[in-house]
């Protein structure tokens, strides 16, 4: 992209917001013909105070549109790439609530729409369409904000509440494709925000995502820390309870006890297991309010992946093998399939059996590609495998690697 002249890269970028020349020029306040002549490159763009201002309408950073991106990753289609990042960090970065209070708004989607939208995009993060999801996060991102800064009354707080839930989703993906400090700023505004929803339980969700972020940043005592403190808040009341309230409190404490593992802290973590597993007894079945998954085997699959960051591969293999039923397994979402999967690679990795390893990646990117090809400890654990196997590796596990852009 840094090859293209400066014309086209504006060319390229307002095709990307679905602008016309026309209403491009119009919010310009430039002709048609003047737009034309820029992206043919028949007209220089050397004033930067006219760079800054396409960049503004554009919903995008100058240094990214004078061509100053980083390099595309190989698997552009299951991964995120750097201009997908720097597009994300540019709607992070935006304060439409802020800018409302001296002026009006962006005219935001309508907020049944939006929460199509929204729907739509946890269950391409559910499905494990990490690609697609960051390609379309951006405007997700602007348009809940729009709507958090336009809509009031009665309206307010449900334009909260999705903003709220755009975020998590950000968060989420962020740091799963090792983006963590982003991760974190985009779950910190999902707090803060879910306040304002007046919704205890989405301010609980919120919470798991800061912690989790936390945990990626090399933080875990503060995300156990957090993670207990919310869910004591939100701990059952009697026979009541919802099933809503049950599930965000089991995944307040199953996070906390892989914050807990991260600490080597084995009894805080059987502690907080054994707690998920009552609130899961008592909802039943696997189930996703508030988008959590949770349920008795998602408790399990967090029981191997807390044994894995113990450091006990044998344990976690164990678990896989003695405890998560097939029928129920395989009900779950991909994304949650997926990321056992890579755990269970992580645990034969550390107990030497890595033709199991290998399978247990190639099984996972079969079930959603990019949590294998995507995720940095993916990556960690295949180089692993090849740097300890004898010999070449078995075909099927060099051409993943290959497409994971691992070096065999």
């Amino acid at each position: 992209m840094d090859e293209l002249p400066i014309g086209r890269r504006v060319a390229y970028w307002r095709g990307r917001r679905k602008m016309s020349q026309q209403v491009f020029a119009d919010r310009l306040g430039k002709s048609k013909s003047w737009v034309d002549k820029i992206e043919r490159g028949v007209r220089r763009l050397d004033k930067f105070s006219v760079l800054y201002e396409i960049a503004d309408i554009l919903e995008m950073d100058v240094q990214l549109l004078l061509g100053k991106d980083p390099e595309r990753r190989t698997d552009a289609l299951n991964c995120i790439d750097q201009f997908e990042v720097e597009e994300i960090r540019a709607a992070l970065e935006r304060y439409d609530s802020i800018s409302a209070y001296f002026d009006a708004a962006p005219y935001p989607p309508p907020l049944t729409d939006m929460s199509k939208a929204v729907t739509h995009a946890w269950l391409t993060y559910q499905y494990g369409r990490y690609g697609m999801l960051t390609r379309a996060l951006p405007k997700l991102l602007r348009d809940a904000q729009a709507a958090d800064a336009v809509y009031g009354g009665d309206q307010a707080p449900r334009a909260a509440h999705l903003l709220a839930q755009v975020y998590q989703i950000a968060s989420s993906v962020l740091r799963k494709l090792g983006e963590c400090n982003l991760a974190w700023l985009a779950a910190d505004r999902s707090i803060a925000v879910a306040q304002r929803a007046d919704d205890q339980l989405l301010a609980g969700t919120a919470t798991t995502r800061v912690s989790n972020a936390l945990v990626a940043m090399g933080r875990p005592r503060s995300a156990l820390e957090l993670n207990v403190r919310i869910a004591n808040r939100l701990a059952p009341e009697g026979s009541g309870d919802s099933p809503e309230r049950l599930s965000v409190y089991g995944m307040l404490l199953l996070q906390g006890a892989m914050a807990a593992a991260r600490t080597g802290d084995t009894a805080t973590v059987e502690d907080l297991l054994d707690g998920a597993r009552a609130a899961a007894a008592v909802l039943g079945s696997d189930q996703n309010h508030y988008w959590t998954s949770f349920g008795p085997t998602n408790v399990e699959l967090h029981c191997a992946a807390a044994a894995v960051e113990l450091g006990d591969g044998g344990r976690a293999v164990e678990v896989h093998r003695q405890r998560i039923e097939n029928s129920p397994f395989d009900s779950m979402l991909p994304e949650r399939r997926a990321h056992h999967l890579l755990d269970q690679a992580r645990a034969f990795a550390q107990i030497g059996d890595l033709a199991n390893a290998g399978e247990m990646l190639l099984r996972g990117d079969r079930l959603a590609p990019s949590e294998i090809r995507c995720r940095p400890i993916a990556h960690e654990v295949m180089s692993d495998i090849l740097r300890r196997t004898r010999g070449a590796p078995p075909s099927p596990i060099a051409e993943l690697a290959e497409h994971m852009g691992v070096g065999v």
